[in-house]
């Protein structure tokens, strides 16, 4: 077997909520089940200093896509043995030397920064991308904050319409600010979209004519 290149893998392990109990030896024997899935590759997982679980997997020198993508497919019989529990991967791009593990290292954990409970469950070099990318790198405690800042008036709008004004400003935007597209995707009359954005604008002070008011309002929505 040819193991031409090495993949430094990270993964996170977080308990259901209300669950205490510690997830370093959990994200270890994860992660080692999950690679354990894989055809042709040498790996070894220990806990990290951060308290994730970090792999160093061997592999042929063309085999490193089918790393990420062998743990995408395997993700979900992980997940199985535990259910409630979020698991999240980071994966690298492959280092030919020993010399390139700490910046292969460094490259999976922002990856795993990009995973999201959602989807990719394991991220790779290339969903390094997009504002959601850069912004998952940020700490959590410092998104809350921006999120608050920004959209609070709007979170604390009343429980009727601080809901339906937040769903009316993600919709407009991912339908860039298209008031009739809008209207469709709500199923709603557009005078009603034109009320709904002139409330959000009003509360938090933003223009959504002005490009960097609307990059402020999606980068906090995406802040959850």
């Amino acid at each position: 077997m040819d193991l031409g290149a090495g993949t430094v893998v990270v993964a996170a392990v977080a308990p259901p909520p209300g669950d205490a109990r510690e997830t370093g030896g959990d994200g270890v024997a994860a992660l080692t089940e999950a690679l354990g899935h894989l055809p042709s590759v040498a790996f070894a997982a220990a806990e990290g200093a951060e308290g994730e679980a970090v792999a160093v997997v061997a592999h042929a020198a063309d085999a490193a896509v089918g790393v990420r993508e062998g743990l995408r497919e395997a993700w979900p019989l992980i997940d199985a043995c535990r259910p409630g529990v979020s698991r999240r991967a980071g994966v690298s791009a492959p280092t030919a030397t020993a010399a390139g593990l700490g910046a292969a290292l460094a490259q999976a954990r922002h990856a795993l920064a990009a995973a999201s409970p959602r989807a990719p469950r394991v991220a790779g070099p290339d969903d390094l991308d997009g504002l959601a990318a850069l912004l998952a790198k940020i700490p959590a405690d410092v998104r809350e904050v921006y999120r608050r800042t920004v959209l609070g008036p709007l979170l604390g709008a009343g429980r009727g319409s601080g809901p339906m004004l937040l769903e009316t400003l993600e919709v407009f935007l991912a339908h860039d600010c298209s008031w009739a597209r809008t209207a469709e995707a709500l199923h709603v009359h557009v005078n009603t979209v034109h009320y709904r954005v002139e409330r959000v604008e009003t509360l938090t002070g933003r223009d959504l004519s002005r490009l960097d008011d609307r990059l402020d309002l999606r980068a906090a929505l995406l802040c959850r």
